[in-house]
């Protein structure tokens, strides 16, 4: 297998799992429109680096880590589920603001934020299981082949998330404050239902 179809594989995975929509989209498509371009890459960098981590367990079959997350599935869901609930609570009582003097927003917490998301859901390593399964990666590989996987879908999934962060930058400023206020309400809205739903996952089938 050739280098460079190797690496975009490991794109077309990366690709796979970020594009679906989820609490990290919402999160990350919410604050590039409320505290600019910036923030919104380092939310994305932060989930890219999470979907890199689990991409690597699945590409290097690293199985005692990946039992590790089946069997704590229950506390991993529970406080995933926490976590959105309360980030969701956040971002419903947040005011709009300007976005003038949003415009500088975004830390190292939105990267640290949004890699704890997308780290609590266990399940992103099953997917990646699948994904590499179904474009014929599965089973023993050389390590240089894997890291070039691995790199791959590191890339795939940071390429979405400069795609996403960048469109809706490019319409942040069709929005007034009132826009804003409801866009955050919305967003509180999505990201609490997904962490409800999250913890209700783990109540009823971790136990």
């Amino acid at each position: 297998m050739s280098v460079v179809w190797l690496i975009l594989k490991g794109l077309a995975a990366g690709l796979a799992i970020a594009i679906p929509v989820g609490p990290v989209n919402v999160l990350v498509a919410s604050r590039a429109l409320t505290k600019g371009c910036r923030s919104g890459f380092l939310s994305g960098a932060g989930a890219a680096l999470a979907d890199t981590f689990y991409g690597a367990i699945a590409g290097f079959s690293i199985t005692f880590i990946i039992q590790f997350l089946k069997r704590e599935e229950f506390w991993i869901r529970v406080a995933g589920g926490i976590l959105l609930v309360g980030i969701g609570v956040i971002y419903f009582r947040k005011p709009p603001g300007h976005l003038e003097k949003q415009e500088k927003g975004g830390d190292h917490s939105d990267l640290v934020s949004a890699f704890l998301l997308t780290l609590t859901n266990p399940t992103t390593v099953l997917s990646y299981l699948l994904v590499l399964s179904g474009l014929g990666l599965e089973g023993e590989t050389p390590s240089w082949r894997t890291l070039l996987l691995v790199g791959g879908i590191c890339c795939g999934s940071m390429m979405w998330w400069v795609v996403l962060t960048e469109v809706v930058h490019r319409q942040r400023y069709h929005f007034d404050e009132r826009a804003i206020g409801w866009m955050n309400r919305i967003a509180g809205v999505a990201i609490g239902a997904f962490g409800v739903l999250t913890f209700i996952l783990g109540i009823t089938h971790g136990r």
